[in-house]
């Protein structure tokens, strides 16, 4: 198979214009080409006046290699092979079980490939199963009432369940591990089109009966869930290595392989291994609000007016700061909504979400101001401490009530409180209680962002709208600590532990977090196998 890049139509091309235009690229008459396929689609807008369809084609010809050694076109190489390889099966002589701790999307993929492997896996999850959990997740938007163990953070699907579903990442992938994660997405009941689209989206509806499709895959080879099964401690032997994990209730599960994947927001977990002696240490993450603005400003400057064929605009900023922080958008959302996501009591943190649609009234992204274990050089839990810190002043700041501290971005920027809305409706549920911002985050913080917003206005018309709307506080931008490991992905001193995905510090995002899970999995399953 060959493939080719760089095929450019436009956004309302014939269904024959594809096929004409890999004839030409390719140089071949129609009878040489014996089928192709697309590969991936996207959108090329850097002009409005020419907005452009971007595809890349696997075709089947005759003679390729000979072709191939003629053709100068770098445009044109031979495809890669997608297909994924187990590394190593269960053996037959018995084994410990191994036990992965969470089940976002890093654990999934985890169990998943432990489970295809035959080694059927343990899946311990601290919350409920994904409908309980969108249930009790609901009860916070609609009635404040929050349960810490059932939430935006914890539950089956983990925090990428309510979110917009992105499924891409800037991550390097040789091995196409990212292929398999949109594969088995696709087999668990994702629409097709996200093994081509160049920007796949997925949003929370589809995401709930997939996470349930998969559990059942896993089950069907073996697998166990565990659900309302918290893990508070690890058994370790002499040398420090992993020979069983506790749980809330007071019991032991014996293994001596542990995936630990349990997401950026589970500090109680992150104390435990720091007090058990785990090499983890504090590292940066970033800290902001959420803006609100029209989604159909947001489409103006990006596309020159709203298409529907190619759906809601996305944008990406950055700015660099005169106090030397770098501002930038964090998990835009387009056509979608501001969500409550905190995990503990007496705390406001907020996220986005969209649906498969993206069709709600306004764009909603974090704007995050990065820093540094600089900034809190305390101790290496000190990064949740400033946390915790800013997301009590943000409930404080909403009234204590769980409703969320907003403020216009005209007011925000003159440094006066907020009084009444104007054009923009902010989205976030229990609501949004209007205020001055400027206490909810560290001085350095509110200076780039005052300087930031009319920055980013310089590149979509309207950014600093004076009724875009400001909500806080984003703070779980990623983890505050990278629990540390190997080259084998072990932790180097407490061997049997496997780290893993946002949590531990080495992935950001859907995508990212189930190709890390894979290269666990493996890891583990060459370990048990020998």
């Amino acid at each position: 198979m060959l493939r080719i890049s760089e095929i450019r139509l436009p956004l309302d091309h014939a269904p024959d214009a594809l096929k004409v235009a890999l004839f030409r690229k390719l140089r071949l008459p129609a009878a040489a080409i014996k089928s192709f396929a697309v590969f991936k689609r996207g959108v090329d807008a850097r002009k409005k006046s020419a907005i452009v369809y971007t595809y890349i084609v696997d075709a089947e010809i005759a003679d390729e290699d000979v072709y191939l050694a003629r053709n100068r076109d770098p445009h044109i190489q031979r495809t890669p092979d997608l297909d994924y390889k187990f590394v190593a099966t269960a053996p037959v002589r018995a084994f410990s079980r191994p036990v992965v701790i969470g089940a976002g999307p890093c654990g999934l993929f985890a169990a998943l490939i432990l489970a295809q492997s035959g080694f059927r896996p343990i899946i311990l999850e601290r919350g409920k199963v994904v409908r309980e959990r969108t249930k009790d997740t609901w009860g916070l938007w609609r009635r404040s009432v929050l349960d810490p163990e059932s939430n935006v953070q914890f539950g089956e699907g983990g925090a990428g369940t309510f979110s917009d579903g992105k499924l891409y990442s800037q991550i390097k992938d040789p091995r196409h591990l990212g292929r398999k994660v949109l594969t088995e997405f696709v087999k668990a009941g994702a629409p097709e089109e996200i093994l081509t689209e160049a920007h796949p989206h997925i949003g929370t509806f589809r995401l709930v009966t997939m996470v349930e499709s998969l559990r059942e895959t896993i089950e069907s080879l073996g697998g166990e869930y565990r659900f309302r099964h918290r893990v508070t401690d690890l058994d370790l032997d002499d040398n420090h290595g992993v020979r069983g994990v506790f749980l809330a209730d007071g019991s032991r599960i014996e293994t001596d392989h542990v995936v630990l994947a349990v997401g950026h927001s589970s500090r109680d977990t992150f104390e435990m291994l720091a007090r058990r002696g785990v090499d983890i240490e504090a590292k940066p993450f970033s800290i902001g609000f959420r803006i609100e603005h029209p989604q159909s400003l947001i489409d103006k400057a990006r596309y020159g007016r709203t298409i529907p064929q190619i759906g809601a605009a996305e944008y990406r900023l950055v700015h660099h700061a005169s106090n030397g922080r770098s501002v930038y958008s964090f998990c835009m959302c387009p056509g979608g909504t501001v969500v409550a996501a905190t995990s503990e009591e007496g705390r406001v943190a907020t996220n986005g979400m969209s649906q498969y649609s993206r069709n709600e009234r306004n764009a909603n992204s974090g704007i995050v101001v990065g820093i540094t274990p600089e900034d809190y050089p305390e101790h290496v839990l000190a990064g949740v401490e400033l946390q915790r810190k800013w997301e009590s002043k943000a409930f404080e700041a909403g009234g204590g009530t769980y409703k969320a501290p907003g403020q216009r971005v005209g007011d925000f920027l003159a440094g006066r409180p907020s009084t009444e809305l104007g054009t923009v409706t902010p989205s976030y549920r229990p609501g949004v209680h209007l205020t001055d911002l400027s206490d909810c985050l560290p001085d350095y913080a509110i200076a780039a962002i005052r300087e930031a917003l009319p920055a980013f206005a310089r590149q979509i018309p309207g950014f600093a709208m004076e009724d875009a709307i400001l909500t806080g506080v984003e703070t779980r931008t990623s983890s505050p600590v990278r629990i540390n490991r190997d080259t084998d992905l072990q932790s180097p001193n407490t061997r049997g532990l496997y780290p893993a995905g946002e949590g531990a510090g080495f992935a950001g995002g859907i995508l990212s977090a189930g190709v890390d899970g894979i290269k666990v999995a493996e890891a583990v399953a060459k370990s048990i196998a020998g």
